[in-house]
């Protein structure tokens, strides 16, 4: 029914005002007696064989929602009901901002792509606090945080250590936003040595708590084979959790999109169906390279249930969608947990 109904109506609209229409939407709907319920009979597959143990938790399936849908952490109840096995709320930054200006978000249909450069838009450490506070424990929670536009670089750590600290107590597992490529100083925020000073800080601050979280890094699909040595190395020296492969591209190889078209889109993060084999030979790699020393979580172009299985083959513990998730609507998680049990 989605994809032959509600998608096409969606996509007839500006792609960042039906997002937050289909917030309200799902909020709406989950207040209605038995809707839930409905949902979760749909959705939800209860299986203990598909739970997985990782970073010290409990995960009810291996598949979760990345970073940028649920910025504000205003939604992951209701989207509990999808089927998920985790949610990863953010990017959160200290102080609210607006973000890029609009227009900031286009799709790429022929591909099954999206560009975006929303510029780390939210409302801020607190209002994500106020909104984790009404936690009902359905699944866990990752918290991907990050810096804001407007700070100085000599401020940077302190932005995700503020973030990180007000955090601690609301989420299962951090993520450390150094990869998007729309937000400023891109460059200082992949350099080695300012990656093994943010993380020892952040690690710092992570034994003052009586219990540690756990602490991911996000990277990009655009790293080479050198680069990402250089991240096995990291992840060592610093005690790293773990790694989130990947983030949004930057290249435009290959696609079926005109170069008009992309000119007149210019800058942003692609997502989706394009970046899929790249996300998934940065993974393998990884795993090869460290010999698995270390968990990865999957995210880039997860369309399907044989998308998810590749990732899990080349070496992803747990797998997340995000552009998959919209166009191919909530069943999609099913599908991927039904494939699951049967392998």
């Amino acid at each position: 029914m989605y994809k032959r109904l509600l998608r096409p109506l969606f996509f007839s609209f500006d792609p960042e005002k039906i997002h937050h229409f289909t917030f309200s939407l799902i909020k709406i709907t989950s207040k209605f007696p038995g809707l839930p319920s409905i949902f979760r009979s749909l959705y939800v597959i209860d299986d203990s064989r598909l739970e997985r143990k990782l970073l010290g938790l409990t995960f009810k399936n291996p598949v979760g929602l990345a970073a940028g849908f649920d910025k504000n952490a205003v939604l992951y109840n209701e989207l509990a009901n999808f089927g998920f096995g985790f949610i990863e709320i953010g990017t959160v930054t200290p102080k609210a901002q607006k973000g890029n200006p609009k227009k900031r978000l286009f799709r790429l249909k022929d591909d099954q792509g999206i560009i975006n450069r929303m510029g780390f838009n939210n409302e801020g450490l607190d209002a994500a606090i106020t909104q984790l506070k009404k936690n009902k424990g359905k699944l866990i929670i990752g918290g991907n945080i990050g810096k804001n536009t407007s700070t100085k670089p000599e401020g940077y750590t302190k932005d995700y250590l503020e973030c990180f600290n007000a955090l601690h107590p609301y989420v299962d597992y951090f993520v450390l936003n150094v990869s998007c490529p729309n937000v400023g100083s891109h460059a200082k925020l992949n350099d080695k040595d300012y990656l093994e000073e943010l993380i020892g800080a952040v690690q710092k601050a992570n034994h003052t708590f009586e219990k540690q979280k756990p602490i991911l890094l996000k990277i990009a699909p655009d790293l080479n084979n050198n680069q990402l040595d250089e991240i096995i190395e990291l992840v060592a020296t610093t005690k790293l959790d773990g790694v989130i492969a990947s983030n949004t591209s930057t290249d435009r190889t290959g696609l079926k999109a005109s170069d008009a078209l992309l000119e007149s889109i210019g800058n942003g993060g692609l997502s989706g169906q394009p970046i899929k084999d790249k996300s998934t030979q940065v993974i393998k790699y990884l795993s090869d390279k460290s010999k698995k020393a270390f968990p990865i979580i999957g995210v880039g172009g997860v369309h399907s249930a044989k998308d998810a299985l590749e990732k899990i083959d080349a070496g992803a513990d747990l797998v997340q969608i995000y552009t998959g998730f919209i166009y191919e609507g909530p069943s999609l998680i099913k599908r991927i947990n039904k494939a699951l049990l049967k392998k």
